[in-house]
């Protein structure tokens, strides 16, 4: 492990010197590209450093402990030598994980579809509430919110909503929300006071960037239309909506959230690189794909990754079999309940996997 460490290390001297190249940081491309991994081995290295440390601080320890020292002093020099050495074990842990295989999409922002499935209005409902959720989560972590599409059913839910939130290391934590949310509870619509089951869909999707994908123009169609719903004194007075179509692969996205037709173009722009993006991943890595089929699912009551009883006033994480008594907490934000744990489990698995081979 130290040996691979040793070469990031050398790797990362040579970074330091090229991205301070006036040649290379004329070159914007080359430059954000070796600034990335420059920043990605950062962690590794300054990490490496703290261990080297401790290890010469645990030999000067042994060191003095063979001269005449007084018996004071000499118990101060244990005391420290004892810290190091559990230092020691706790950076070994700390760079094993830090080693682990990164997802190159970690540090992107993200653009999340929110879907009603089995419950109609009841669905619709809980995934206006799951979006409070996302963003009251984004606001806490000072990330932005930006909504890019929606479809509301009336009563103040959605049949579906799309947005962006950004913000580092946003899609590092909000990857786990991929999935079925199901939630069981007695609907305001219902007279009968029965507990009803309801599914909504979660898709977290990275922002692609223009190098992530090579979008040609002349295979995107364009159509402006007016827009409907609630949107203020502009709405249905000027073709500010606009439909973007994909024409090889026959994506369509539609945005007319802003009332400049132009933004609406910039915002579905964004979320077409993003389903395109997702595509190419797919066909790169059909694990990966399957996961995701697995965790998005189609909205059926069986089909979950997380259960929100409100009469129990409980939240069940299904993958990591974790339940936590706090449905309001949960549903106001404090999401890091479950996204912490998701992180360790999956950090376990990884180290798992690694010494299995």
């Amino acid at each position: 492990m130290f040996e691979k460490i040793e070469e990031l290390e050398m790797r990362y001297r040579d970074l330091g010197d090229r991205v301070n190249d006036p040649d290379i940081i004329a070159n914007q491309t080359q430059w954000q590209k070796l600034m990335k991994e420059y920043s990605n081995i950062t962690p590794v290295v300054e990490k490496y450093r703290e261990y080297k440390d401790a290890k010469q601080a645990v030999a000067d320890a042994i060191e003095m402990l063979g001269e005449s020292l007084d018996d004071d002093f000499k118990q101060m020099v244990k005391e420290e030598l004892n810290e190091n050495k559990a230092k020691i074990e706790e950076l070994k842990q700390e760079i094993k994980i830090l080693l682990l295989p990164k997802d190159p999409n970690d540090e992107k922002n993200v653009i999340m579809e929110i879907r009603a499935g089995v419950g109609g209005d009841e669905a619709a409902l809980f995934a206006a509430e799951l979006f409070r959720m996302y963003a009251r989560y984004a606001e806490n972590k000072r990330w932005k919110t930006e909504m890019i599409s929606s479809n509301e059913n009336g009563i103040g839910g959605y049949k579906e909503i799309t947005f962006m939130i950004s913000g580092q290391g946003a899609y590092s934590r909000l990857k786990y929300e991929s999935g079925g949310h199901r939630v069981q509870r007695v609907p305001a619509t219902e007279s009968g006071g029965r507990i009803h089951t309801s599914a909504v869909t979660v898709a977290v999707l990275p922002e692609a960037e223009e190098v992530d994908v090579n979008l040609n123009m002349n295979d995107v169609r364009i159509d402006v239309f007016r827009a409907s719903g609630n949107g203020g004194q502009c709405v249905n007075t000027t073709d500010s909506a606009v439909r973007i179509t994909h024409v090889p692969s026959g994506l369509v996205v539609s945005c007319q959230d802003e009332k400049s037709q132009l933004k609406n173009k910039e915002k579905g722009l964004k979320v077409l690189l993003a389903r395109l993006y997702e595509m190419e991943q797919a066909k790169h890595d059909s694990e990966i794909s399957a996961e995701r089929k697995s965790q998005v699912g189609t909205g059926d009551r069986s089909d979950k990754i997380r259960t929100y009883n409100f009469p129990d006033g409980r939240v069940t994480d299904h993958r990591i079999k974790l339940s936590v008594y706090r449905i309001d907490a949960v549903l106001n934000g404090e999401l890091d309940l479950f996204v912490d744990p998701l992180i360790t489990n999956e950090q376990a698995d990884k180290m798992q996997g690694q010494d299995e081979e």
